[in-house]
């Protein structure tokens, strides 16, 4: 039923059960997983000022730094898969608008179904960014689930 599951990747809590949910779908079908992760210089400096003890971010991260951020992002991501006994096919990060990059994607391996995660980056970074599950859900031309 599904042969191939994308799975948007943020960082967030939400989009870590999003991928919860895509394996434990993938044990049940034998699909392929794909992990998708658009790094935002955006969200990296938000992140980096939201630590405790730092001041605001005044400047935006460099490339090395936004990279660094979403090979993290990706580890973890391969790490909860192998939580659930299940290998990630693939993984693209490539910097761009979050719903674009997982739409073609998901059009790329020809998937079935896209996961993600809903309120990744909360209400601030929805009002800048607006939802990437709303979007995702608007143009997919596959199945969506949104994990809340």
């Amino acid at each position: 039923m599904f042969n191939k599951i994308v799975v948007g990747l943020d960082g967030s809590e939400a989009s870590e059960s999003a991928l919860r949910v895509a394996c434990d779908i993938s044990s049940k079908y034998g699909s392929q997983i794909h992990l998708v992760h658009t790094p935002q210089p955006q969200t990296v400096a938000f992140a980096m000022g939201a630590v405790a003890g730092y001041h605001a971010v005044t400047t935006m991260p460099s490339d090395e730094e936004v990279q660094q951020a979403a090979d993290k992002i990706i580890s973890a991501g391969k790490e909860i898969a192998k939580e659930y006994n299940q290998t990630v096919s693939q993984t693209h990060t490539q910097r761009g608008d979050p719903v674009d990059e997982i739409i073609a994607c998901a059009k790329q391996c020809t998937a079935d179904l896209i996961v993600t995660g809903r309120r990744g980056l909360g209400s601030i970074g929805s009002l800048i960014q607006g939802s990437t599950s709303q979007g995702i859900s608007r143009n997919a031309t596959c199945a969506v689930l949104t994990v809340a």
